[in-house]
C-alpha cells in the first residue's frame, strides 16, 4: 500500500514558479504502479503567479484547494475557487495568478506522466 502525506512532503519550486511536492509519479516509485498519470500538489504565494508555460503532450487538471485565483488557458480566463477542477489541453499556453490573501494550494494532475522535456516555457 503506497500513502503520501503532504506533511512528510519535500517541497520545491519548480520551472513555472509554483512550490510543488510530488505526491505520486509512476516513475519514482519502488512498485509498479498501474497508473500512467502522475499528481503533485502545489502552492503559490498570495501575489504571485506561475510562468506561462505549456505541457506540449500532455493533458492536466488542477483541483483547487484553498485560495482563490484566476487561471489562464490560451486566451480564456476564468476566477477559480476551492472544490473546482479545471481541465487543461494539451499543449495550450497556461498559468495561473493567486488573486487572494492566502496560499493558492492545488492539485495537479498530469496525464501521460509528467515529464521534463513535454513542458516548455512559453
Amino acid at each position: 500500500m503506497i500513502i503520501r502525506d503532504i506533511k512528510d512532503c519535500n517541497y520545491f519550486e519548480a520551472q513555472d514558479k509554483t512550490v510543488l511536492c510530488e505526491l505520486l509519479h509512476p516513475d519514482r516509485e519502488d512498485e509498479d504502479l498501474k497508473i500512467n498519470y502522475s499528481i503533485v500538489h502545489a502552492i503559490l504565494k498570495s501575489g504571485e503567479s506561475s510562468l506561462t508555460h505549456k505541457l506540449k503532450t500532455s493533458v492536466e487538471v488542477y483541483y483547487i484547494l484553498e485560495g482563490k485565483g484566476i487561471m489562464h488557458i490560451d486566451d480564456e480566463k476564468k476566477e477559480v475557487q476551492p472544490g473546482q477542477a479545471i481541465y487543461i489541453p494539451a499543449n495550450s499556453k497556461q498559468y495561473i495568478e493567486n488573486i487572494g490573501n492566502d496560499e493558492l494550494k492545488f492539485l495537479a494532475i498530469v496525464n501521460p506522466k509528467w515529464r521534463a522535456e513535454d513542458e516548455e516555457l512559453v
